[in-house]
């Protein structure tokens, strides 16, 4: 009897809490681009608060390291959090957009273009501006582009597999950011 109202309770929140984030147009993506940078995997959550707003949440993640005979080992990883507002033209996952997010980022790369390898700190406020396309009530593609600037705590190493420092600080940057071709789930 116990266990029946347990899953009574559960199914009771579960159909409670899926009328709230249907109402509110909650959508979970992934950018597709993002896995050819080296396998790195993605996620973002969004949540429209109003009719043209939107929360957004996201998260990086690549720990993949790569070798080649030719070039040696090289890699690009990452972890990265995020979390904006988009604000939509017409209406909360539909047609244009704009948005704006602050950022961090732990990143180590090396070998890709240069002998040396790269390793530090990244925080900054990123703009974004983009179109999703509806192609099914459940299912969108969204296209977009944006950059990043902020700051950055870095260590610069001779080679991708030593540890000879070359340099250390911190710099400012402006990077390209979120290339997306992204699929979005509409719940």
């Amino acid at each position: 009897m116990e266990n029946r109202l347990k899953l009574i309770l559960v199914l009771l929140l579960f159909l409670a809490f899926g009328r709230m984030v249907k109402a509110q147009r909650f959508t979970l993506s992934t950018n597709i681009l993002e896995y050819a940078n080296l396998g790195t995997l993605n996620l973002d959550a969004s949540f429209g608060v109003a009719q043209k707003w939107s929360v957004v949440a996201g998260v990086r993640y690549n720990p993949f390291s790569f070798e080649s005979s030719r070039n040696g080992r090289f890699y690009n990883r990452q972890h990265s959090w995020s979390a904006g507002a988009k604000y939509w033209l017409w209406h909360v996952n539909s047609g244009w957009w704009f948005g704006s997010r602050i950022r961090y980022q732990e990143y180590s790369s090396g070998g890709l273009f240069r002998k040396t390898a790269e390793e530090g700190d990244r925080y900054g406020m990123g703009f974004y501006a983009g179109y999703s396309y509806m192609l099914h009530p459940h299912l969108n593609l969204e296209f977009g582009a944006g950059l990043w600037t902020g700051g950055a705590l870095y260590k610069v190493f001779s080679c991708p597999t030593c540890g000879l420092t070359l340099e250390e600080g911190s710099k400012m940057f402006v990077l390209p950011d979120d290339l997306m071709i992204s699929l979005v789930y509409v719940f």
